[in-house]
């Protein structure tokens, strides 16, 4: 984790993945040793795009930035 010029930090990884328990997304934010967790009310049929850009949006929110690439989308989670 490191401070970019803009203020904000870059996180290393974010995962977005189906919680079954709480049949919501989970966008998952590492950076360095911090995890955070929270959950978006898209509907669980959600496209890719629309995934994407809440957890870009996401981490945004949570005062972080990251390449949309690094973004990692596990849907097999999801066919459940």
């Amino acid at each position: 984790m490191y401070i970019t010029n803009v203020g904000f930090m870059r996180a290393n990884r974010v995962e977005v993945s189906w919680d079954l328990s709480k049949k919501k997304w989970l966008i998952r934010i590492q950076a360095g040793e911090e995890v955070i967790r929270r959950h978006c009310n898209l509907p669980r049929d959600a496209g890719e795009q629309q995934l994407l850009s809440a957890a870009q949006q996401t981490v945004t929110d949570e005062g972080y930035e990251i390449d949309p690439g690094q973004i990692v989308l596990q849907r097999e989670s999801a066919s459940v």
